[in-house]
C-alpha cells in the first residue's frame, strides 16, 4: 500500500508541475509587452494635456475657497 501511495504522490506532483509550467507560459504570453507597446504607440500621449489643465484649475480652486493643496 505504501508503494501505491508513493506512486500517486509522484503522479500528482508531476501533474502539478505541468500545470504550474502551463500557467507560467500563459501568463508570459498575456503580459508580454502589452503595456510597453501601448505606451510606445502613444496611447497615453494625450493624457499630458489633461494634466496641464489641472495646473490652471488649482489657482482657480484656491480663489474659490477650495483646498490649498
Amino acid at each position: 500500500m505504501a508503494e501505491s501511495a508513493k506512486k500517486v504522490a509522484r503522479q500528482t506532483e508531476e501533474r502539478l508541475d505541468r500545470v504550474a509550467e502551463n500557467v507560467r507560459e500563459k501568463f508570459d504570453r498575456v503580459t508580454r509587452g502589452k503595456f510597453s507597446d501601448t505606451v510606445k504607440d502613444g496611447r497615453f500621449a494625450d493624457r499630458n494635456a489633461a494634466g496641464a489643465d489641472r495646473g490652471q484649475a488649482e489657482p482657480k480652486r484656491r480663489n474659490q475657497g477650495g483646498s490649498p493643496r
